[in-house]
């Protein structure tokens, strides 16, 4: 077209060079997925999260309990520890006191654990692991 492009303000600098660039963006960061309480307590009574087994990262995804796109871990938050009342044995990568407490307090157990991306990935997805003979 004969239009210059949006943005485009004759040659002089653009407003969007001329405003300062402000904060900071920690490249460290952790991003979890939360997981509350009360939504693990209602897969547990629908019977889609057996409370008898090991509860990982893994089992939490597949069941469909907290999304697909898993980046750093789940965290584990305490709304509706009050109510509660599931003996389970759980694995996740943070967890609040709240939820720490509640579960401890029905006689299960959590687990931190710590897995870096390749790790996370080989968690979720073994069969992309899997080594193939050569024939």
């Amino acid at each position: 077209g004969g239009r210059p492009r949006l943005g485009f303000e004759g040659g002089q600098t653009p407003l969007r060079l001329r405003l300062p660039k402000r904060g900071f963006h920690n490249p460290h960061k952790r991003e979890y997925q939360w997981l509350n309480l009360y939504k693990l307590s209602s897969w547990i009574r629908q019977g889609r999260i057996d409370p008898t087994k090991l509860i990982t990262m893994k089992t939490l995804r597949d069941t469909g309990v907290v999304g697909n796109k898993i980046k750093d871990g789940v965290k584990l938050l305490g709304a509706g520890h009050a109510k509660f009342n599931h003996k389970i044995s759980i694995e996740v990568s943070s967890c609040s006191e709240l939820a720490r407490e509640a579960i401890e307090k029905q006689g299960g157990q959590v687990q931190l654990v710590y897995y870096n991306k390749l790790g996370l990935k080989a968690l979720m997805k073994p069969w992309r692991f899997e080594v193939t003979p050569f024939p």
